[in-house]
């Protein structure tokens, strides 16, 4: 099925999910290090620096330095012993720090331990490193230790202690000659932009140049620093890009003075980084950064690239910016472009390059992405009202071509900006086909979870053209709740965070108790009971009838990895009576709760045991958090 009349599209299609798209080059997994209990004592003598180009790590070096990582995790986390330790294993690195970093295992193992190093240790292995600097920095292995160690930096600079161990060296006349890590850094960046062309271009290098921008602007984002920690397990690298926030730290003035000449070096041949897939990611690396510190800059950079896909060769359809948005590596900087731009110059897009092809955009397999990111954008009614005239009437058929992000953006500049809240919700109902009869309005939230048409989820076999029969109630409440999708999860959030959110509040007070607890446990259908409790449009009413539906299910819940997580906001936000009435159904089955791997979890943070046995103690607690809540809620509000 598709949008528009239905005469055009057969029925008994779902909505497809949505495909995906591959987003550029990644760093390679690696397999964590391997750990030996025993730490042998450090060789008698130091291994001769290699004077190859490719140097080799002996067994027994390699067996030394997986002993003494071992130790270090096992030693105290503070005292004497601990940084003598590493003192003396970061001395042993510096003798053989290029055959390590230029070795699998070593790589890894070198990255472990510059997480332990103090300062002066790190530049010490640093300048072992930058006689090597191009070829580690272009080495499969040897790029990784270059980023962790620029990713120490958060933690070193202006570190107190360091700051004193470096007065008290040069006091005592040590390390004359050894280089500070700001002078360390602005080397790097000082060899990089010699050979700019070269170190963007490269798989590796790319990697090293992304890093070195984050920390010359003081921004480390998630995904980058996710992105490097290739050997974790997959569950530590599973946050969602768009939850991630940048993490800023103070940097030196000089700093941002070399982050701006590096980002000029990307003036000097736009045209490379714009079509060179390895090389556009750099350049999106350098907009997120500049956005953020330098915004005058980041707004000049987007004038150089609007500008030179602007002068290419008109195409018969329109702007010559289309094209590109048909192209995976520049409608990918087109993205990023998009997201950092201010308004007047999403305005200007609209009206030079995007007006009148929103439709085909939208149904292109590539070019919707820089679409999604453009609606994202969206911060003013000027914009979104022609935006969402052109673009509404496609909504069926959008989903229909399996491109729903299109969609959830659509609604979700609607929530941001706060208008066509209400036409947007009537033409999801046309959509899903549950406008019409009014009775079939209260199945949305199925519809909307499961991105299935009505006839789809409930198995009708109606005839194009003919009536669409009445809601059954027996026939929903008979079915279990079908899979939540990620899609179907994030378009009933925005729509519960809406002005009047009363509709799919009312469908899903229509799910019985079994449907609401499947919501709830699911991955993603938890999270529509987040947006119950926390979206300011849901009166204290609302969310009490649809969290009604829940009793009898509190123990299912509390045993359940999502629905525990779920019970425990509940819980969090309940008042003392609605507290009595879940203690009390969960102290039935207490020894169930106990044995269970989520349920004592909950069982803890009820304070079960001491219900059943002290509930006078038990009430006298929660009215002093009752207490608490309430002045803290007050002081907020004021």
């Amino acid at each position: 099925m598709g949008l528009g009349p239905r005469s055009c599209h057969p029925a008994g299609r779902g909505f497809p999910a949505g495909g995906k798209r591959g987003r550029g080059a990644k760093g390679s997994g690696r397999p964590a290090s391997s750990r030996q209990r025993q730490p042998c004592p450090p060789p008698e003598r130091r291994s001769e620096p290699a004077t190859d180009a490719h140097p080799h790590l002996s067994s027994e070096a390699l067996e030394y330095f997986r002993r003494a990582l071992s130790a270090l995790k096992e030693a105290p986390e503070a005292g004497e012993e601990r940084e003598l330790m590493v003192h003396n294993v970061l001395k042993e690195v510096e003798a053989q720090a290029l055959a390590l970093a230029t070795n699998r295992t070593g790589s890894e193992m070198l990255q472990e331990l510059l997480g332990f190093s103090p300062l002066k240790p790190l530049c010490r292995v640093w300048a072992a490193l930058r006689p090597n600097l191009r070829f580690v920095a272009c080495h499969r292995c040897g790029v990784h230790v270059l980023q962790s160690a620029l990713l120490q930096l958060p933690r070193l600079l202006g570190s107190p202690a360091e700051e004193e161990e470096e007065e008290e060296e040069e006091e005592n006349g040590k390390d004359g000659s050894l280089e500070t890590v700001e002078e360390l850094v602005l080397g790097l960046a000082a060899e990089v932009c010699d050979d700019f062309l070269f170190y963007c271009g490269d798989t590796h290098g790319s990697f090293v140049v992304r890093t070195l921008l984050q920390v010359l602007g003081g921004t480390l984002l998630d995904s980058e620093r996710a992105r490097h920690r290739g050997s974790q397990s997959p569950e530590a690298q599973r946050a969602p890009s768009r939850e991630c926030k940048p993490t800023d730290f103070e940097v030196p003035e000089t700093f941002l003075n070399c982050l701006q000449d590096l980002s000029s070096c990307f003036l000097k041949d736009i045209a490379v980084f714009i079509t060179d897939k390895i090389s556009s990611f750099c350049l999106q690396m350098a907009l997120q950064i500049l956005h953020r510190k330098l915004p005058q800059f980041c707004a000049h950079l987007c004038s150089a690239v609007i500008g030179y896909l602007s002068s290419r060769n008109s195409s018969a359809d329109g702007s010559p910016l289309l094209l590109f948005l048909h192209d995976q590596t520049s409608s990918r900087l087109l993205e990023q472009v998009l997201l950092v731009s201010e308004p007047a110059r999403l305005q200007s897009l609209f009206e030079d390059h995007f007006q009148g092809h929103l439709q085909t955009l939208a149904a292109h397999p590539i070019a919707n992405f820089p679409l999604q990111r453009f609606l994202d954008a969206i911060t003013t009614t000027e914009l979104l009202s022609p935006v969402f005239e052109e673009l509404s009437p496609a909504l069926e058929a959008v989903l229909a071509q399996g491109h729903p992000g299109v969609v959830i953006a659509l609604v979700g500049a609607c929530r941001r900006v706060g208008t066509h809240q209400a036409q947007v919700l009537q033409l999801l109902l046309e959509a899903f086909h549950c406008a019409e009869p009014a009775s079939r309005q209260v199945a949305c939230v199925p519809l909307f979870a499961a991105l299935m048409a009505y006839e789809v989820y409930y198995g009708l076999a109606e005839e194009e053209g003919a009536v669409p029969a009445e809601h059954q109630v027996e026939m929903a409440t008979a079915r279990d709740l079908g899979e939540v999708t990620v899609v179907g999860s994030l378009l009933l959030q925005h729509l519960l965070h809406f002005s009047s959110p009363s509709l799919v509040l009312r469908s899903l007070g229509a799910l019985t108790g079994p449907q609401l607890l499947t919501l709830a446990q699911s991955p993603a259908g938890s999270h529509v009971l987040d947006a119950v409790l926390t979206s300011p449009a849901v009166t204290r009413k609302q969310r009490r009838r649809v969290l009604k539906t829940l009793k009898g299910q509190y123990v299912a819940l509390a045993c359940s990895r999502h629905g525990s997580r779920v019970l425990d906001a509940i819980w969090n936000g309940a008042a003392l009576g609605a507290r009595k009435e879940i203690a009390a159904e969960l102290g039935e089955r207490n020894q169930e709760l106990i044995r269970d791997p989520f349920g004592h979890h909950v069982a803890r943070n009820v304070a079960l045991t001491t219900f059943l046995k002290r509930r006078e103690a038990w009430e006298q607690q929660q009215g002093a958090v009752a207490k608490r809540r309430r002045a803290l809620s007050s002081i907020l509000e004021d």
